[in-house]
């Protein structure tokens, strides 16, 4: 099997589809079964959260139009219950649903109809982002720091966790990814297309609306009323974090 479909231990990468269209699960069942996924199917949205505590899946797909159940509060509740991977697959393409998804934790946003080899290309890029070992190892050549402090943040990337003022603060995977990035790279200014690539993937450099949305989440969670802001915002230009 191709590693990059492999969960902890070797085993098969889980993904819990939720989606009442039959054909679209079909279709997305046999594709996932070829390339070594495990998948469950949930085609209501009823039984997700439950679902999401005994299947433990390292993805979510998610249809946003589901019988009985709303689908932006359904990604909600699954971001609030879990880190695990979130693909918001949805025939609603406009912008406003694409950044409320976002919003609500979603780590991706879809459009049907869509190609299935995009839909492969996209899981695999976001369980890179959304595992643990997707923020191991070197950056741009050269060894990062184990801990960074930033004023009263310190971000130990090594744990994966992050400390406002000694406090615990629960950051998603792509939200530490993202931290991650700007912190190792403190006072260099970087655009948008380059946080896109090297936090979500090549291939994601004109979704501009991911970044301008995910700092907003760091902002909100790491930037208390009246402390100094953590990143700086240069207008058509990029995000930084100040040096010291």
């Amino acid at each position: 099997m191709n590693d990059s479909v492999s969960a902890a231990g070797g085993m098969p990468t889980k993904v819990l589809i939720v989606e009442d269209d039959p054909n679209i699960v079909d279709l997305i069942r046999s594709n996932l079964a070829v390339r070594g996924f495990d998948t469950v199917v949930s085609t209501d949205g009823a039984k997700v959260l439950a679902q999401l505590d005994t299947e433990q899946p390292d993805m979510v797909l998610l249809d946003l139009m589901l019988p009985e159940a709303d689908g932006f509060e359904l990604c909600r509740q699954i971001r609030e219950r879990s880190p695990v991977a979130i693909i918001v697959v949805s025939a609603r393409g406009g912008e406003r649903d694409k950044v409320t998804a976002l919003n609500m934790g979603a780590d991706d946003y879809m459009t049907k109809p869509f190609g299935i080899e995009e839909l492969l290309a996209r899981i695999l890029a976001t369980l890179r982002r959304t595992r643990p070992a997707a923020v191991a190892g070197d950056v741009a050549g050269a060894v990062a720091p184990t801990v960074i402090d930033i004023g009263d943040i310190r971000v130990d990337l090594a744990s994966q966790q992050v400390r406002l003022a000694g406090q615990k603060v629960h950051l998603t995977p792509t939200e530490f990814a993202l931290l991650r990035e700007l912190a190792v790279h403190r006072g260099k200014l970087l655009s948008s297309a380059h946080l896109l690539r090297r936090v979500w993937g090549h291939g994601y450099e004109t979704e501009t609306e991911y970044v301008r949305v995910y700092i907003r989440r760091l902002r909100a969670k790491l930037e208390p009323p009246g402390s100094t802001p953590l990143i700086v915002t240069q207008p058509r230009a990029g995000y930084r974090i100040p040096a010291e």
